[in-house]
């Protein structure tokens, strides 16, 4: 039976796909303000046209969102600066500054590669059109603002040149009962091992990140998740609900792109203005990819398998409360219906922490800084169940994560639980020594 086949979708109107494919191909159809509007064309370049997974993508998203910060700021001079602080006055535009940050990171200058420099053809005619669209007053403000944007992008820049992305990967421990090895059907390799040895954003160094690690095999706490996932996690599950299903499908959508969505949703609905938005998206997407860096970094100290081996060879684990099943196929399989390609299979790298659970927790965390409450409504959209779930507050999505990684038969809970133990260090890091209001001069 089709676990998806007892619940029902919400199907995209006609109206609303056209609507979005405009957005995106229209640079001039305004949407809010500039952080917004290209953070959209950003999330466009990085994911749709760029191709990158979630833990590659917000390091782009990082390095994007931080220069965009630093621009619209060296304006506002409200906060204190992530990297630098040109000189600006008061009049300069602070829309033409972010829409030159955002473009020059992503395609870079002359002299200094962006993270995207293939695409310039496409970017800048969008640029181009965008920054003509803005208003010049005083005369001189637009230009001011380019001047700023490329300063912080060139800064950003420069600032990441060898910071260990695309480096060589760790090395993997030998085959043995609780180590990860490739995973059926495809028995794919990790596509980005080296992100653990990334240069953070913001905390001091990865070790400060890690976490308890998984649970001793023979432990009680093993075969108590262990039990868990076999159940729920199933392919073929009884006990596992419609609803249960939906979320575990729901949260396999591009997770960095999904929560920059969410993003925009709430800079609107809670109607920030240009300097709070950039605030916001350089706390998420920073925070959110040292989350990544700690998470890789962790993953690769312990090395620890997947539920579909740990249940297959549980005959290996010297536990007696865990009995093995050879034939065990977890909820993420190719037989699992979906909206969009590709295809659900048991992610393609070791299962301690969760990374989702620990970018999560991250942008979870930082949004509660930002805003001062978690008690805040918000609803999104997956392009991988084509369903929209609803939250009433933050926390809750978190806590709805932490389960959704249960219930798609991918991974232990205790994955989960201490992935957002390391992803809310990142955040209290953050808020403690970054983003600090300037005392204003009278």
């Amino acid at each position: 039976m089709n676990p998806l086949t007892h619940f029902k979708r919400t199907p995209i109107p006609p109206f609303l796909v056209a609507l979005a494919l405009v957005a995106l191909s229209s640079p001039t159809v305004a949407r809010g303000d500039a952080v917004t509007d290209w953070n959209m064309i950003a999330s466009t370049t990085i994911v749709v046209n760029g191709g990158q997974p979630p833990p590659v993508s917000v390091l782009s998203f990082a390095m994007v969102q931080g220069a965009v910060y630093d621009a619209v700021n060296a304006i506002d001079r409200g906060h204190r600066p992530y990297l630098v602080q040109p000189n600006a006055n008061p009049t300069d535009s602070k829309e033409a500054a972010a829409a030159t940050a955002s473009f020059r990171v992503l395609v870079g200058f002359p002299d200094l590669p962006g993270l995207f420099p293939a695409q310039l053809p496409t970017l800048q005619p969008q640029y181009d059109a965008y920054i003509a669209n803005l208003p010049d007053h005083p005369p001189g403000s637009r230009a001011a603002g380019v001047t700023i944007g490329e300063t912080t992008a060139r800064a950003m820049l420069e600032e990441r040149i060898n910071d260990g992305r695309f480096g060589p990967p760790p090395q993997l421990y030998p085959p043995a009962p609780g180590i990860w090895r490739p995973t059926p059907p495809n028995f794919a390799n990790d596509p980005a091992p080296w992100v653990g040895n990334v240069l953070p954003f913001l905390v001091p160094s990865v070790e400060m990140l890690r976490t308890d690690g998984p649970n001793a095999l023979t432990s009680a706490d093993y075969a108590e998740d262990f039990n868990e996932v076999k159940e729920l996690g199933s392919l073929t599950s009884i006990t596992r609900t419609a609803d249960q299903t939906d979320a575990a499908i729901f949260w396999q959508d591009h997770a960095v792109a999904l929560w920059n969505r969410i993003f925009r949703t709430l800079a609107t609905s809670q109607g920030l203005d240009i300097v709070e938005s950039a605030r916001l998206f350089a706390m998420e997407n920073l925070a959110a990819a040292d989350s990544q860096i700690g998470g890789w970094n962790d993953k690769y100290y312990w090395q620890s398998w997947r539920p579909i081996t740990a249940i297959r060879e549980a005959d290996t684990d010297g536990n007696p409360a865990t009995e093995a099943d050879p034939t065990w196929l977890p909820l993420f399989d190719p037989a699992t219906a979906v909206c969009h390609p590709p295809l659900l299979v048991t992610p393609p790298f070791p299962e301690h922490p969760s990374g989702h659970a620990c970018a999560t927790s991250a942008f979870v965390h930082a949004l509660q800084e930002f805003f001062r409450s978690d008690r805040i409504g918000f609803s999104a959209f997956s392009n991988k169940s084509c369903t929209t779930r609803s939250f009433d507050r933050f926390s809750h999505a978190l806590k709805e994560v932490i389960d959704a990684r249960v219930w798609a038969g991918i991974h232990f809970r205790t994955a989960d639980t201490q992935g957002a133990v390391l992803g809310r260090k990142v955040a209290h890091y953050m808020t403690r020594h970054y983003f600090q209001p300037n005392r204003r001069h009278p």
